[in-house]
C-alpha cells in the first residue's frame, strides 16, 4: 500500500466520522461545523486525486456559501437554548482533533515532493470543458439542484418571518 493510498483511506475515514458527528449533534451550530470539516476533507481528497478545480469549488461553494446559508437559517429560526453551556468541554476535543488532523493532512499533501503525486491517465479538462459537459449532458440534474436550493431559500424565508405580525396587519 502506497503513502497516498494510506492518506486516501485516512481522509475517507475522517470524512465519514465528521459527517457522522454532524448528523448526531444536538446543537445545530456544532453540526454545521462538523459538516464544514467533512467538506474540507472532501476538498483534500479532490486535490489529492489531481482535481484542484473541484477542490477549490468544494471549498468555495459547499464549505463557504452553503454552510453560511445554513448558519443564517439557524440564526433566523432562533432555536431555543437548553440552558447548558454554549460550548461544553466535551465538544472541544473532537473539534480540535479534526482541525489539527486536517491541518496535518493538508500540510503533508502540499509539502510532499511533486514527483510522488498521482498521475492520471485521463486527459485534463479545463473549466470551460467541464461547464460544457455539465450543461450539455447533465442539465436536468443541475436544474433539480437549483430548484432544491430555491425551495431551501423559500423555506428559510418562511421560517424566519414573524408569525403574528402578518396576521395582525391583515396580510396573509
Amino acid at each position: 500500500m502506497t503513502f497516498f493510498t494510506c492518506i486516501f483511506y485516512v481522509l475517507a475515514a475522517s470524512i465519514v466520522a465528521s459527517t457522522g458527528l454532524a448528523v448526531t449533534r444536538r446543537n445545530l451550530v456544532h453540526a454545521v461545523i462538523y459538516l464544514i470539516f467533512s467538506f474540507f476533507g472532501s476538498a483534500m481528497l479532490f486535490y489529492l486525486l489531481g482535481a484542484p478545480l473541484l477542490a477549490v469549488l468544494e471549498v468555495i461553494i459547499y464549505a463557504g456559501a452553503i454552510m453560511i446559508l445554513f448558519l443564517f437559517i439557524i440564526m433566523m429560526v432562533k432555536v431555543e437554548s437548553s440552558g447548558e453551556r454554549m460550548f461544553p468541554s466535551s465538544q472541544w476535543l473532537p473539534t480540535v482533533f479534526f482541525g489539527l488532523f486536517y491541518l496535518g493532512i493538508g500540510a503533508v499533501i502540499v509539502f510532499t515532493a511533486p514527483g510522488s503525486a498521482i498521475h492520471l491517465t485521463m486527459a485534463v479538462a479545463t473549466p470551460r470543458e467541464l461547464g460544457l459537459y455539465l450543461f450539455q449532458w447533465h442539465w436536468l440534474s443541475i436544474e433539480i439542484v437549483s430548484l432544491l436550493l430555491l425551495v431551501a431559500i423559500i423555506g428559510a424565508l418562511l421560517l424566519g418571518r414573524k408569525k403574528g405580525s402578518e396576521e395582525s396587519e391583515g396580510r396573509v
